[in-house]
């Protein structure tokens, strides 16, 4: 069966519609007249939505029945299989399912070879960007799969995104983003380490920024994070636990590729020591214990909070 919905009418199914991400892409399909089912596996994430013109939905079937279009932002590999495998059947043949989900190439590929065998069209799209430009529709979206839906899913990227980057066939663009990925945790893990260094020195950190400042060493991205370390602000827009899954699945496809990165590694395992459950309490609030007991044995104490809250919050 194919999808009910004809013309330039547009039936979205969201799943994982009142995380982090999703809720912003949610409101941005509604607001953009595009009609929307939402489903959550946690439903009462979905209870703000009741202004915003977006039905609410009890399970994942009832969300994608008569969808043109399945689309999975969720956490993880596990968390998007489990919301297809409970979506099931009712997905129509010949739905597009836009997989949005940062999961890395060996699960994509096993999304391709299900969508093959339900009839669907597949699309690999993760995006870059975290709450703020879900929120604004300024998401940059790496978009892989056949042509012949690029114009169909005009409407939905314009509606969330400021940029849309079509990469080749399924599963390019989530190589893309892994390789994305592998910079950005790059980036803020060797900021981090660097104002640790110079706070810990004596140094300060506003005079690295201001000798580097509009030269080939300058990044804006450098600078969005640096300010909020300045600042002192740690209000995470990214958890640290998505974080490390996103450093892991960099890891993971270096190995496969025969590839020795021993940075990136490294930076892995200090963020999955990081994550909830290795923590413990201190003048910052939760911290990592393993990476606390290491930094508290050099270096004075405001490096070592400072250091410590950017990594627990990271992004």
């Amino acid at each position: 069966m194919a999808p009910a919905s004809g013309g330039d009418h547009l039936i979205v199914a969201v799943l994982g519609a009142g995380g982090t991400m999703g809720k912003g892409i949610a409101r941005n399909l509604a607001a953009a007249g595009i009609e929307v089912r939402a489903w959550n596996r946690s439903p009462e994430k979905l209870s703000d939505f009741d202004q915003d013109r977006i039905a609410h939905c009890d399970d994942a079937r009832a969300a994608v029945q008569e969808a043109d279009v399945v689309l999975t932002m969720l956490s993880d590999a596990e968390a998007v299989a489990a919301a297809m495998e409970a979506a099931g059947d009712a997905i129509p043949r010949g739905a597009i399912w836009l997989q949005m989900s940062t999961i890395g190439s060996e699960a994509t590929e096993r999304c391709r070879r299900r969508a093959e065998h339900d009839g669907l069209i597949f699309v690999d799209a993760p995006v870059l960007g975290t709450k703020q430009p879900a929120e604004e529709g300024a998401l940059i979206i790496l978009a892989s799969g056949p042509p012949e839906v690029r114009e169909r899913l005009e409407p939905l990227f314009e509606a969330i995104g400021k940029r849309t980057m079509w990469v080749g066939e399924a599963g390019a663009a989530s190589r893309l983003k892994v390789v994305i990925n592998s910079w950005i945790v790059s980036v803020v893990e060797g900021l981090a380490e660097t104002f640790a260094l110079a706070e810990g020195i004596g140094v300060d950190p506003q005079s690295f920024l201001d000798a580097i400042a509009d030269g080939p060493l300058d990044l804006p991205y450098l600078r969005a994070k640096s300010k909020a370390m300045l600042e002192r602000d740690f209000a995470p827009s990214f958890r640290l636990a998505l974080a490390a899954k996103d450093a892991d699945l960099a890891v993971a496809a270096a190995r496969d590729a025969g590839l020795d990165l021993p940075v990136l590694e490294a930076i892995a395992t200090r963020m999955r020591e990081g994550r909830p459950g290795s923590w413990r309490r201190g003048p910052g609030g939760d911290l990592p214990h393993q990476l606390t007991r290491r930094l508290s044995r050099s270096g004075p104490a405001p490096a070592v909070w400072t250091y410590t809250r950017w990594r627990a919050t990271f992004f």
